[in-house]
């Protein structure tokens, strides 16, 4: 079955996408880690499959399969792709969509500069609903990794986040600590890992160990739930930008109970057909 894709990237988060909404696409985790897989397939972070409506008065469903083939319930980057590829693609002509997936539901805006905005949703601290174990919830809580003591924030945003703070995000021992905490028994269900450098109150250098994927050079989730930590912690101003090796995300935030949402470019890098 051969299946049109599009290969999209968000500040270096890059994903291959499907439409699901005029044909069927219904992907194994086999078929998506053969896709992710940058020598033997396409090459991506992330596969993304733009489907029909499930709830009422949403506009999509997007699927979302990590590079490992595992699914996963949310990705900032990626709504903002799909927002751009579904006007793109002729399958909305609204520049406001309401997308839902796995988990959560989120509100796009295509900008006139260009970029896209996406509403990322209320940020959950709770350590149940994330999930974290923990017997009640914490400002910060420490984890025991490899014989050491790490202080980190949890919290979720449609998926687990852990962040922790690092003095020089260059040398942030992401490689050695990202898949540790990622499989950590304390989250249950894995989790994101940010490791942050404040630069100062409206400014942060992140870089992000991604569940299922490693690392990549941007996250939009990650890049939220960093900015959320720092704001919750005292340490950020409500409007921050979130410098990634892919580039810069803007993120705002007023306050717990409140939406954070991120703006940033979303690109169609080129198309083209699959045989699966």
């Amino acid at each position: 079955m051969r299946l049109p894709f599009s290969k999209m990237q968000a500040l270096g988060n890059d994903f291959v996408v499907f439409d699901g909404v005029a044909q069927a696409v219904r992907l194994t985790p086999d078929q998506a880690r053969w896709l992710a897989d940058r020598r033997l397939g396409v090459g991506c972070d992330q596969v993304l499959s733009l489907e029909p409506a499930v709830g009422a008065g949403v506009d999509f469903f997007y699927r979302i399969f990590n590079a490992d083939g595992s699914e996963a319930s949310q990705c900032g980057n990626g709504a903002r792709c799909v927002a751009r590829f579904a006007v793109d693609a002729g399958l909305s002509s609204s520049e406001s969509l309401l997308l839902e997936t796995r988990s959560t539901r989120l509100r796009t805006w295509l900008l006139a500069d260009g970029e896209v905005r996406v509403d990322m949703g209320v940020p959950e601290f709770d350590p149940v609903a994330v999930p974290f174990l923990a017997p009640e919830r914490a400002d910060r809580y420490d984890l025991e990794v490899e014989g050491e003591t790490i202080p980190l924030w949890v919290l979720g945003l449609g998926n687990p986040h852990a962040v922790l703070a690092v003095s020089d995000v260059n040398m942030a021992p992401v490689d050695r600590l990202g898949p540790v905490i990622e499989r950590h028994p304390r989250f249950p269900e894995r989790t994101n890992t940010g490791f942050m450098q404040v630069l100062d109150r409206n400014a942060i250098a992140l870089r992000v160990f991604e569940r299922g994927s490693g690392e990549t050079l941007a996250c939009g989730s990650g890049a939220c739930a960093a900015a959320v930590a720092g704001r919750a912690a005292g340490l950020l101003d409500a409007s921050v930008r979130v410098h990634q090796r892919g580039g810069i995300l803007k993120v705002d935030w007023e306050g717990e109970g409140r939406p954070v949402f991120a703006s940033g470019p979303a690109t169609t890098v080129f198309t083209g057909s699959v045989n699966l």
